[in-house]
């Protein structure tokens, strides 16, 4: 476990059962230097991630999934840290050996899901998802898998029941559940029961998340927290995959790594919980059918993060601006066709006083809202409050 790690979502009761002595026992000939099956963590007298599937005990596997897993880096060029990670589950899933491996890299203090695939006598990794909360990913009860049949989710031992897309609940079987239809750029909520334990002595009836769909491309991580159940309201209708994009909400700033953008990396922008929506109202643009206006919010592990939304009336397609952290002025360029707008947001108070450019046209102006034209060349807009001025410069696309 990297010292000084920020734990997350992990109770504070769950802290200190988590780190004492393994209640997972080693692999029969298991080499030092190999990978731990299970996770050595405990809630109570509960082994959170025993071993799983049938080859957890098949040293053969073990060995070649460690060696699979130390030949892999992340995009930072990090290594697994194996004392630290271990597999999850190995076992064949419709018919193929799969291995599920929660990989500590340290370098960038980061969590990674690696699913493996085996070929011919060795594994390889397919599957490379860095989990967006920096706590660490054991602390998860529910973790994305996908196979050729869909999505499946592997489940701690604390999972009673697991609640799919449509309300459906899923049947689990060795942690692992049947495949289910998730779509491939539509958010849909899964829920998991979580039993009593020394760390939740009632229980959990309603651990929701939301999969942001089968579409979403690695490193991304699918699954966002939604414990209040306000992401499922604020992606309704909303293509989860222009979200993911470059351009979109969700994928359009990107980690840094030194001195240099990391594409290879989950986005800084990438959302980890608390997705929530809030009207900005209705607006009229370029002599068209009033429409309505959203800020989509979100935490990320860099912090807060927004976007807008433009829903037509007529229900057609809506248009999303890149992100923008949160501030008290809000500046987003939102790609409307044919006319780029900035929409420009702020928390409106009677001392608060928005001013733009000389000859710059409101299309709309009231209080906490305002809507300009994109600038052909780099623009300053300037919010004064009774005791501060904020300004945000917005250069063209």
């Amino acid at each position: 476990m990297t010292p000084g790690r920020r734990y997350g979502r992990a109770l504070p009761v769950l802290l200190s059962a988590l780190l004492v002595a393994t209640a997972c026992g080693p692999v029969a000939d298991r080499k030092p230097q190999d990978l731990r099956v299970g996770y050595d963590s405990l809630d109570g007298t509960l082994a959170v991630w025993p071993p799983r599937g049938d080859l957890s005990g098949d040293a053969s596997a073990t060995s070649a999934v460690t060696d699979a897993v130390r030949d892999w880096r992340s995009p930072a060029d990090d290594r697994v840290h194996l004392p630290s990670s271990g597999i999850l589950f190995s076992g064949r899933v419709d018919g193929a050996p799969v291995a599920i491996v929660a990989a500590d890299v340290p370098g960038e203090s980061a969590s990674w899901l690696l699913q493996l695939t085996r070929d011919g006598d060795r594994y390889a990794v397919t599957r490379a998802t860095e989990y967006t909360d920096p706590g660490y990913l054991v602390y998860s009860d529910v973790l994305p898998v996908q196979t050729p049949g869909g999505r499946r989710y592997l489940v701690s031992a604390r999972v009673q029941t697991l609640v799919g897309p449509q309300d459906r609940t899923l049947t689990v079987a060795d942690g692992l559940s049947a495949p289910v239809d998730v779509p491939s750029c539509t958010a849909v909520g899964v829920t998991a029961t979580l039993r009593a334990t020394e760390s939740l002595p009632r229980g959990r009836a309603a651990d929701r998340l939301l999969d942001l769909g089968t579409g979403t491309v690695d490193p991304r991580y699918p699954l966002v927290r939604d414990e209040s159940g306000t992401g499922r309201r604020a992606l309704t209708g909303l293509d989860t995959c222009v979200l993911a994009g470059d351009r979109g909400p969700f994928g359009s700033i990107p980690r840094r790594i030194g001195d240099r953008d990391a594409p290879r990396s989950v986005p800084t922008s990438w959302p980890m919980a608390k997705l929530t929506v809030r009207s900005l109202g209705e607006v009229a643009l370029g002599g068209g059918a009033a429409a309505e206006l959203q800020q989509l919010s979100w935490d990320t592990d860099a912090g807060a993060m927004t976007a807008v939304v433009y829903r037509p009336a007529d229900g057609g397609a809506p248009v999303v601006s890149p992100a923008d952290r949160a501030t008290p002025l809000q500046a987003y360029q939102l790609p409307m066709p044919g006319q780029p707008l900035v929409v420009l947001s702020w928390r409106a108070t009677r001392d608060s006083s928005l001013s733009v450019p000389p000859g710059t046209p409101l299309l709309v102006e009231r209080p906490g809202l305002a809507v300009v034209p994109s600038p052909s060349r780099s623009q300053t807009y300037s919010l004064a409050n009774s005791d501060k001025t904020h300004y945000r410069s917005v250069k063209p696309n």
